[in-house]
């Protein structure tokens, strides 16, 4: 099932074009993760799709009643503002106190309700912004870089949070990273964007494309050939990547 479709998008903020003339749909239950350089129109991508930006030109469909969770790229909260984890969750509604538990669980941020949001840790700061975005069930979780600011573990321990969160609720996740090893692990496609869509498909069609090495060089490859063969030793519930063919046209 189709949830989100773009075509022919064209974006302009600021008197400047963000985007040109792109392409793009995710459908039910699959990772699509978005990569680029710096100013390349990525947020802006994630930005239209919620509704947040309007398209110059083109046209955005989206299924009948999707419902779609958001986790930005920074939230900044005022020091001096009391505010706990509940009430932040209850921005701007109240849920059940059963609805508020159940999310921070499965976003791996339990025990921390009544704690202070100015007193989270990177990680844990994360991980409730990441219950906020669920708590809805959304069809389509959305999320922009989610672990800028954590380290290496910490991102792996959030991006394994996120696998888990398309496998329980079956939501479908676009992301952007810029973490391409993580990225060409755990995609089932992949979208290279440089104002326009230049590259996209399996990250095996990608990571061999010559645009995306134009951009990012080719030391991807050899991590993805080495975490296939450990995922594929230790991970035998994890869905098949589709095979379907990748676009990688020249820019």
């Amino acid at each position: 099932m189709r949830l989100v479709t773009l075509t022919g998008l064209d974006v302009r903020l600021g008197g400047h074009t963000a985007l040109t003339n792109v392409d793009f749909h995710i459908d039910k239950g699959e990772i699509v993760t978005v990569v680029g350089p710096n100013g390349s129109g990525k947020t802006t991508l994630l930005k239209t799709i919620i509704g947040a930006v309007k398209p110059r030109r083109g046209t955005l469909e989206r299924a009948d009643g999707l419902r779609i969770g958001y986790v930005p790229q920074r939230l900044a909260i005022d020091n001096t503002l009391p505010l706990t984890v509940r009430r932040f969750l209850c921005l701007p509604r109240r849920h059940p106190e059963a609805t508020l538990q159940a999310a921070l669980e499965d976003a791996g941020a339990d025990g921390l309700m009544d704690r202070q949001m100015t007193a989270l840790s990177g990680g844990q700061f994360q991980r409730v912004l990441l219950a906020r975005a669920i708590l809805d069930k959304p069809d389509l979780l959305i999320l922009d870089e989610p672990t800028t600011g954590l380290d290496q573990p910490g991102s792996a321990a959030l991006y394994r949070q996120i696998e888990q969160l398309r496998q329980d609720l079956g939501s479908a996740v676009l992301m952007v990273s810029h973490e391409l090893h993580v990225v060409m692990s755990a995609s089932d496609r992949v979208v290279c964007l440089n104002g326009h869509v230049c590259c996209h498909g399996t990250p095996e069609i990608v990571a061999d494309a010559p645009e995306y090495r134009a951009l990012f060089g080719s030391g991807t490859q050899g991590a993805l050939a080495l975490y296939r063969h450990d995922h594929d030793h230790h991970h035998h519930g994890h869905p098949a990547h589709s095979h379907e063919h990748g676009d990688c046209d020249h820019a």
